[in-house]
Order: C-alpha cells, then structure tokens, then sequence
C-alpha cells in the first residue's frame, strides 16, 4: 500500500493538471487572445457559414479564382474498401505521396498543364497550379498563380484586367513576420471581394 498510495496520487495529480487545468486554460487563452482563429477561422456570410480562412475549396467556374489542386479522398460509396478523389476533403488531410519517377504523377501532372494551356492562361505555367500541397487543403495560391488567371477571370466577369490586377495585389497577404513563409493569396477571400465587385 505504501507504493500503490503515492502512485494514486500522483496519477490523479497529474490527470487533473494536464488532463483538465492545462486543457482548459490553453482553451481560455485561445478564446480570450485569438477567438477567431480558436475556433477555426470560421467566414460566414448572411449568417451562413461558407468556409475557413485555413481550408482551401475548389473552385473551378472561370469566374473565380482557381485553386491549387488537392490529393485528398474520400472512401467510394460503391465500394468502401476502395478510395475516390475528394478535393479539400478535411478529413482526409494528405499529399499525394507519389514520388518523382511515379508514371501516375508524370500523367497528372502533363493532364494538369494540358488544362492550364487549354484555358487559354499565360506560360509559364506556375508550379502551384499543377501541383499539390503537402496537407491537400492548402487555401492560398501564390500571387504569380493568382496573376496569372486576370484575363480568364476579367473575360467570365466582364470586367477590366486592370481591376481584377488591382484586386489581387491588394489581396496579397506578406509573409508572417516579414520573415516566414511566401507571399500568397487566400483564394477564397478573393473570390468572396470579386463577388463584392460586381458583374
């Protein structure tokens, strides 16, 4: 007993410090700091929920901004031992994992550039365009690849590439601190100022 007391103690202790007070008072933290991004960076509009800031969507009408693709799935309704492509699907987070001599990878990536040449958008091709972020649910784009897609998108709206240009340079979001990460642009931000925009 003199042993197992202690232990008791000790597992009860430390259960109720990082089970419930740690737990708790990150949660108070996050929510009193950073509310918006403590519970998901959640955007809404007319009262509906439409996305987050942290979850890419994929768009594909030529009114809207293009996103990177996505390598996430989703189990086949038909046949669930089997996967389907499931673009953005958050609960299924991954990169492709097809490596550089994958004929598979070879094909999706000549498919995508294809694609991108078809949609009468400018060479170079940008490398966010075809390829696919590690997490599958990347939101932003680089500015190069969001510049890029001016005159596809100025056409399907009928507006000037002058305005669409100015509303993607002032979308671009600098990097963290000024020292991490890349320029980029939140795609679905974008898309929702373009709807404000008109046309």
């Amino acid at each position: 007993m003199s042993h197992i007391r202690p232990a008791l103690v000790l597992l009860l202790l430390f259960t109720a410090l990082t089970g419930m007070a740690y737990p708790f008072a990150v949660t108070g933290i996050g929510q009193a700091l950073f509310p918006a991004e403590a519970n998901g960076s959640i955007l809404a509009q007319d009262g509906r929920v439409i996305g987050s800031d942290l979850i890419g969507q994929a768009f594909r009408s030529d009114r809207y901004l293009w996103p990177r693709p996505s390598a996430t799935s989703a189990p086949d309704p038909a046949d669930p031992s089997k996967t389907v492509e499931a673009p953005y699907n958050a609960a299924a987070s991954t990169g492709s994992n097809l490596g550089p001599t994958s004929q598979k990878l070879a094909d999706r990536l000549t498919a995508a550039s294809e694609a991108w040449r078809g949609a009468g958008m400018a060479n170079p091709v940008p490398g966010d365009a075809i390829t696919t972020s590690g997490s599958g649910l990347d939101p932003h784009i680089s500015p190069a690849f969001a510049r890029a897609q001016v005159g596809r998108i100025a056409r399907a709206r009928n507006l000037s590439e002058a305005q669409v240009g100015q509303l993607i340079d002032a979308s671009v979001e600098g990097r963290t601190f000024g020292i991490v990460g890349e320029p980029r642009v939140n795609v679905l931000r974008f898309n929702r100022a373009l709807d404000r925009l008109g046309s």
